[in-house]
């Protein structure tokens, strides 16, 4: 989305997925990750401005994690060519195929990687 940025950071923190919310807006933040082979997506995490969220707890055992985010003030979203199902409400879904035809939305989500780091932050950001 236009006006919108993102920077992505390892911190030398505990050993966690964490995005924070560097605008001026509330967002809302759905995750993507493998889990023993499989692909699951799982939201929302609503994150205030100038806050930050652990999506994920632990050591990272993958290098490739997805996000997709919503700015609920300003609209627009943080999102990509990556595909994976979603809902309105709190989700956790398995698979990535045939999101409609089994009752969910097909959502682009942007890929994260973590460069094998095991702990990662994300940092979304207004565009200056």
């Amino acid at each position: 989305m236009a006006g919108l940025m993102l920077l992505a950071s390892s911190l030398q923190a505990a050993a966690d997925l964490r995005v924070c919310n560097k605008t001026s807006s509330t967002i809302g933040l759905a995750i993507g990750y493998k889990m023993k082979g499989e692909w699951i997506s799982e939201g929302w995490w609503n994150i205030d401005q100038n806050k930050c969220e652990t999506v994920l707890k632990g050591v990272l055992v993958n290098n490739r994690y997805l996000i997709h985010a919503i700015d609920y003030d300003k609209g627009g979203q943080w999102n990509g060519e990556a595909f994976m199902c979603t809902q309105d409400l709190e989700f956790k879904i398995k698979g990535t195929h045939e999101c409609v035809a089994r009752g969910f939305e097909r959502t682009g989500f942007f890929e994260i990687d973590t460069a094998g780091k095991q702990d990662y932050t994300v940092q979304l950001t207004d565009q200056e």
